[in-house]
């Protein structure tokens, strides 16, 4: 940054961003340019300030970092090893978020399942605050998801039927090469322990497609988990190097037209198998929150149910919209858009 942008007044790193006004100020101050990089994290800063884009429900960050290296990715280079906050530093910053009208909360980490004092006792802490009605959280890694998270998962009332559960591949064999630390059967295996506890919860994933050395029969598999799975949706993405990770520097990289043809087939089937899902739950009633009105009709709003599902509701009698917006209505889907709903408020 130095040598390549000399007209950049400001450097710093990601483990001192909380110093941003300070760095500013001291650049704008002097007129000279201000560096300030850090090869290791410090002390995790507690009870900083925050905006939120919504005044009923906000992120709240359990950790720092990641260890896991997987072989991909660069995250533990950019962001250090893992830091866990401490509970209590957690549990009164959402007391003070419900206090301020916050009613759900979603749990922050590069991988919760390994929060440093035990994420099961942390969920069940949570789910005690009075005021707060949701509990949302990720990433979780598969390797850590344990039976103790997911019993608690079960028994809290307010953790949300949603969980986003990162496949990457289905083929054991890429898996190993990405460093995942689990195969395709420990998957399906942890899988069928939690829809057996968790009969209604929806999952949704992420795929890589093209990892150096997929072949077909690579490929075959992940679809083959997306069909025994069935995710209510997957982020997918086409394999990209990034420099400074060890699959970047692995051989056999796939043709470019070889890797669209299975992205194409993958989105098609994660498709085919929201659809199915979306539609079998036509006719039942949920709980929503509404989170906004509607992008495309003013009339109408927004709301969002447990299962992290979007449905589209129009505004019964003369209420303003505005004046839905974060609160919980009980609501009956009308018809399956594919990704979203119509519904009607009870």
């Amino acid at each position: 940054m130095k040598k390549s942008y000399p007209f950049v007044d400001l450097v710093f790193g990601t483990f001192n961003i909380y110093k941003l006004a300070e760095l500013l100020y001291g650049q704008i101050t002097s007129g000279s340019r201000v560096v300030d990089v850090w090869d290791e994290p410090g002390t995790i800063v507690e009870a900083l300030p925050g905006k939120r884009k919504y005044p009923f429900k906000t992120g709240v960050n359990i950790m720092y970092g990641c260890n896991n290296f997987c072989s991909y990715c660069i995250v533990p280079y950019v962001r250090g090893r893992e830091r866990s906050r401490y509970a209590d530093e957690i549990l009164d910053e959402i007391r003070g978020l419900v206090a301020d009208g916050v009613t759900e909360v979603m749990l922050l980490g590069q991988n919760v399942n390994s929060y440093g004092p035990g994420f099961a006792d942390l969920l069940r802490q949570v789910n005690e605050i009075d005021g707060l009605r949701r509990i949302r959280f990720m990433t979780s890694h598969p390797k850590d998801l344990s039976d103790e998270l997911i019993d608690a998962m079960a028994s809290c009332d307010k953790v949300c039927d949603h969980l986003h559960l990162p496949l990457q591949s289905g083929s054991s064999r890429i898996l190993r090469k990405m460093n995942r630390s689990y195969d395709k059967e420990q998957y399906l295996s942890l899988v069928d322990r939690i829809r057996e506890k968790l009969p209604d919860i929806a999952l949704t994933t992420d795929i890589i497609v093209g990892f150096p050395g997929e072949t077909e029969e690579d490929f075959s598999d992940t679809l083959d988990v997306v069909g025994r799975v069935g995710y209510d949706s997957a982020y997918t993405f086409i394999y990209s190097k990034r420099t400074g990770t060890p699959a970047a520097r692995m051989p056999d990289e796939v043709p470019e037209d070889v890797v669209r043809d299975r992205f194409d087939r993958l989105l098609t089937l994660i498709h085919s198998r929201s659809e199915e899902l979306f539609s079998a739950r036509v006719g039942k009633t949920y709980e929503a929150l509404v989170e906004e009105i509607n992008d495309h009709d003013p009339s109408m709003v927004s709301a969002r149910l447990s299962n992290n599902a979007l449905v589209h509701l129009p505004v019964p009698g003369k209420q303003a919209p505005s004046a839905m917006i974060g609160s919980y209505v009980s609501v009956r889907l009308i018809e399956s858009k594919g990704f979203y709903y119509m519904g009607s408020i009870e």
